[in-house]
């Protein structure tokens, strides 16, 4: 087994599910996976994943059917997904994840929130190169052997493995490949049966750095800010 991976504060997952705009940006999710690859979840890997999450975030199932059948329209709204790369204070830095039908705006939005709260934008690569984009994948442990599953895994991109809790201190078994191994992972865990609680890309920050709680709430206060824009999907961080 791997390291422990929930040691980071404030977490995405865990301040993403308390948001009241989860549904929206699930709905985005759909609309780009339907866009990419039809409506069919037996065929389309990418939206079964965004299901599951869809799932796990307690979304309606009315609200998820309609949101597949607006995309599926000819009149959808089309969403570019846009990363942002900046540095909080405190020189932590940031990935802003955005899905959005007009980049001028998402881009004057977010350089706001940076300059609201003494942060700087960056230029492409300007942070990326201190994180590792990756799948992870989010199991409910129960009956798993990790030992066996992570041997079983391991020719199929499996990375790294470890143990963290979800929303509601509930045990998960987290498993993170590389991305470019996210299908190839997918297909083995469902293979094996089983059903992931999440299922996602995330940017893994190679080193943390450790602040004191005044100056680490200075950094969240712009993480929370940037995660209330409407275009913003998810910010990635390296505060410990």
């Amino acid at each position: 087994m791997g390291r422990i991976f929930e040691t980071r504060k404030a977490t995405m997952m865990a301040r993403w599910n308390k948001m009241a705009k989860v549904f929206t940006r699930i709905s985005k999710d759909i609309a780009i996976a339907v866009k990419s690859g039809g409506p069919s979840p037996d065929t389309n890997s990418t939206l079964r994943r965004v299901l599951q999450n869809a799932r796990a975030a307690n979304m309606p199932k009315d609200k998820v059917e309609a949101a597949i059948k607006r995309a599926s329209g000819k009149d959808t709204t089309q969403y570019d997904i846009v990363l942002y790369e900046g540095y909080a204070p405190h020189g932590i830095a940031l990935i802003v994840e955005t899905a959005t039908d007009n980049v001028v705006r998402t881009v004057a939005n977010v350089r706001a929130c940076f300059n609201k709260h003494s942060g700087n934008l960056g230029s492409t690569g300007s942070v990326a190169y201190m994180f590792k984009h990756m799948g992870v994948f989010r199991l409910n442990p129960e009956g798993i052997s990790p030992d066996e599953l992570e041997l079983e895994l391991i020719d199929h991109g499996l990375e790294e493995m470890g143990e963290g809790t979800g929303e509601k201190g509930e045990k998960q078994l987290i498993i993170r490949c590389a991305f470019a191994d996210f299908g190839k992972l997918q297909h083995a865990i469902e293979e094996k049966g089983l059903t992931p609680v999440s299922a996602d890309s995330e940017y893994i920050a190679e080193n943390l750095i450790e602040l004191p709680e005044e100056k680490a709430t200075e950094v969240l206060e712009l993480v929370d800010m940037l995660e209330q824009d409407d275009d913003v999907q998810r910010v990635f961080h390296n505060l410990g």
